[in-house]
């Protein structure tokens, strides 16, 4: 697990032993407000998420309780599509499914928390809980670091340039 009072600085991808869950933790220069926005705004949204390069088309976006999202993201002519539902939506949690639609029936329920962890910093933390061990370790093999970490990457660049 993550050590309180350690920055981090790159996406620290962990999987728990237990249940078949990811947890993400990254650090970063923002209010939890701003990093909130980064994750619930559309706009904002397709500007960040990764992997760096991929183009998204936002198809819908209602992110309040009991709202739901669909995307498409990725490159040239290839791409593919993520949907899901909003369950819980405040600055303090956001709990939401995510499925791939090339595999609907691997749902993830995923939550995010954002605390202040002083300086100016906020700490988030993610988990995706699985349906599986299997669907769990599929997601950690696939290219997940590579594109967590250039979302988060793009979101330090947009906070630099005052856009969150």
């Amino acid at each position: 697990m993550t050590t309180p009072g350690t920055d981090i600085t790159r996406a620290r991808i962990e999987a728990d032993e237990r249940v078949p869950m990811i947890h993400i933790y990254r650090d970063f220069a923002a209010t939890p407000a701003q990093l909130f926005r980064a994750h619930t705004d559309p706009d904002l949204f397709a500007r960040w998420i990764g992997p760096a390069g991929m183009g998204v088309d936002i198809g819908y976006w209602d992110a309040r309780d009991g709202g739901s999202w669909r995307y498409t993201a990725g490159h040239g002519e290839e791409s593919t599509a993520f949907r899901g539902c909003f369950h819980t939506v405040s600055e303090e949690r956001v709990v939401q499914t995510f499925s791939w639609e090339e595999m609907p029936d691997a749902v993830a329920l995923e939550t995010l928390t954002l605390d202040e962890i002083g300086a100016g910093r906020t700490r988030l933390h993610a988990t995706s809980l699985c349906g599986s061990f299997e669907a769990r370790d599929g997601l950690l093999a696939s290219a997940m670091e590579t594109g967590v970490n250039d979302g988060y990457d793009a979101i330090d660049r947009m906070l630099e340039a005052g856009e969150l």
